[in-house]
């Protein structure tokens, strides 16, 4: 048997073949071109027309389908997305087969409905929606017993939360800050220049001496822990088990749910036991 194909040729030829299947796939019709009465051997589009619609040489465009060694830019991807009428899933999978990083997109400033029933479906546990700011998009009843102000008092953003309402003297609230605060480094590098990210650095960096402390760090690997204790202030320590999903629909948001870790906290959120 010989050698196996290194990784990139192999991921090169899972390019071709799925830019093949989708050209196939699309009618010519679909992009509004007419019937010109040429006979097709395939279905779908020719090579020529995708080139042509996404604004690329049909040389490159081929190379492309037959796996080799080049490397599109996001902007050619992007065209070839649309000219391929690429589904979000679809349009992601053509970066990762292309081995190059999806620039960050516009992300919803309002929780989408869907996302809203799953956060209240998940009662009892408390559950909540965030943007990729750390905004505070929806939240259900028991996330707002446990988060309290986070949630009551505007600007409901998950670090002005923790680095400017007194926060830094609770125990664990380091471990905490600095693990959100990597998770927002990560996004604020997506999305270089945005101007809601820099107007929220520019305001936490003048009202927190930590948070300019610790953003200066540039720190992208902390993990918050999977088991916490929350030290609230009129409900006393409350141990949850908390996980961070991203939801396959709304990919930009992050769904974060906490699971009553003990009895302690269960009764102190008047829960009924499971």
């Amino acid at each position: 048997m010989g050698a196996a194909p290194p990784p990139s040729a192999v991921r090169r030829q899972e390019l071709a073949d799925f830019l093949r299947t989708r050209r196939a796939a699309v009618r010519p019709a679909d992009i509004g071109l007419p019937d010109d009465g040429r006979r097709r051997r395939t279905p779908g589009l020719r090579r020529e027309e995708v080139a042509q619609h996404a604004g690329v040489g049909v040389s490159w465009y081929t190379w492309l389908e037959q796996g080799r060694d080049v490397t599109p830019s996001p902007q050619v991807l992007d065209a070839l997305a649309r000219a391929l009428r690429l589904t979000p899933a679809e349009h992601a999978h053509l970066f990762t087969l292309a081995g190059i990083s999806r620039p960050a997109g516009d992300f919803p400033r309002a929780a989408p409905p869907d996302l809203v029933e799953i956060v209240d479906g998940l009662l009892p546990h408390p559950a909540y929606l965030l943007s990729p700011r750390l905004d505070v998009l929806a939240h259900n009843a028991t996330a707002a017993l446990v988060l309290h102000d986070l949630v009551a008092v505007p600007p409901r953003n998950l670090l002005w939360w923790l680095f400017c309402t007194g926060w830094p003297d609770v125990a664990g609230w380091a471990e905490t800050a600095r693990a959100n605060l990597a998770d927002f480094r990560a996004e604020y590098a997506r999305r270089p220049g945005d101007p809601s990210f820099v107007e929220l650095v520019t305001a936490l960096s003048a009202e927190s001496a930590t948070f300019r402390e610790w953003w200066a760090e540039h720190d992208v690997r902390a993990m918050e822990p999977v088991r916490k204790t929350i030290r609230h202030a009129t409900l006393g320590p409350l141990a949850v088990h908390q996980l961070q999903s991203v939801p396959a629909g709304h990919p930009e948001l992050r769904l974060r749910i906490m699971v009553i870790a003990d009895d302690a906290t269960r009764a102190a959120l008047t829960l009924p036991r499971g």
